[in-house]
C-alpha cells in the first residue's frame, strides 16, 4: 500500500496550476487515445468541466476562445482534436515581447509629467479655431495645477505661458493673452472627507468638535 503512494515531487510538473491535477491527467488520457473521434470528444467534456471551474470567465469576451487555447496549452500542444477556434502554435507563446519603449524625459520641467508634452503634440497637430484655443488653455491650466503641486505656491500665468512656449516649440504662444488661467487658491483646493472642499493643509468645519453631534444616553 505505501508503494502505491504519490509525492508531489515525483508527479508531472502543472502547466496551469489553477486547474488541479486531475484535469491534467484527463488532458493526458485524451491524448493517449487513438482515434481522432475519440479524442475530440474528450475534448469537448474537458472544455465544459472547464468552463463551470472557471464562472467569472463567462463575462469575458471570447470565454470559450480562451479555454481552447488553454486546453492546448496544457497539453503541451500535443492533443489533435478540432476546434472551432485557430490552433496556437508553441512558438508564438515561447516568442519574447518586445521591449517596451520608455517615454521620453524632459529632466528640466518634469513636474509636468510626460503626458503635458503629449498632449501638447496633439494640440500641435490641430487645425486653429476654437476647439484648438480651448484645449491649449486647457493644458495651460493643467501645467499650472502641476506647477503648484510641486512648488507649493502661487505662479504667474505668465511664466505657465513661457514653458508652453518652449516645450511646444513655439507652436503655442499664449505669452501677449488677456485671459487669465484659473486662479491658484482654487488649483490647489480639493475634497476632504466629508464631501466639502477646503484648501490643502487646512480644515474643514465639520470636523470641529462644536459641530459633532452629542451623545444621547
Amino acid at each position: 500500500m505505501i508503494d502505491d503512494l504519490e509525492y508531489n515531487t515525483e508527479r508531472e510538473h502543472l502547466i496551469i496550476p489553477e486547474y488541479g491535477r486531475h484535469m491534467q491527467k484527463m488532458i493526458n488520457y485524451a491524448k493517449s487515445r487513438e482515434t481522432k473521434e475519440e479524442r475530440d470528444k474528450l475534448a469537448k467534456a474537458i472544455i465544459s468541466v472547464m468552463g463551470n471551474m472557471q464562472p467569472h470567465l463567462r463575462d469575458v469576451p471570447d470565454f470559450q476562445h480562451k479555454l481552447w487555447d488553454q486546453l492546448f496549452i496544457m497539453s503541451n500542444f500535443e492533443l489533435d482534436v478540432d476546434s472551432p477556434y485557430e490552433i496556437p502554435t508553441k512558438e508564438i507563446y515561447e516568442e519574447r515581447p518586445e521591449p517596451l519603449k520608455y517615454p521620453q524625459n524632459f529632466p528640466k520641467y518634469r513636474f509636468y509629467g510626460n503626458n503635458i508634452k503629449t498632449m501638447i503634440d496633439v494640440a500641435n497637430t490641430w487645425e486653429d479655431g476654437e476647439l484648438k484655443e480651448a484645449l491649449t488653455y486647457t493644458i495651460a491650466n493643467h501645467m499650472k495645477k502641476c506647477f503648484l503641486n510641486w512648488n507649493k505656491d502661487t505662479v504667474e500665468d505668465d511664466v505657465i505661458f513661457g514653458h508652453l512656449f518652449e516645450l511646444s516649440k513655439g507652436k503655442i504662444d499664449l505669452r501677449n493673452s488677456k485671459e487669465e488661467l484659473s486662479d491658484s487658491t482654487s488649483l490647489l483646493r480639493t475634497k476632504t472627507k466629508y464631501g466639502s472642499t477646503s484648501k490643502k493643509g487646512g480644515h474643514s468645519k465639520k470636523n470641529t468638535p462644536s459641530n459633532r453631534q452629542r451623545k444621547r444616553y
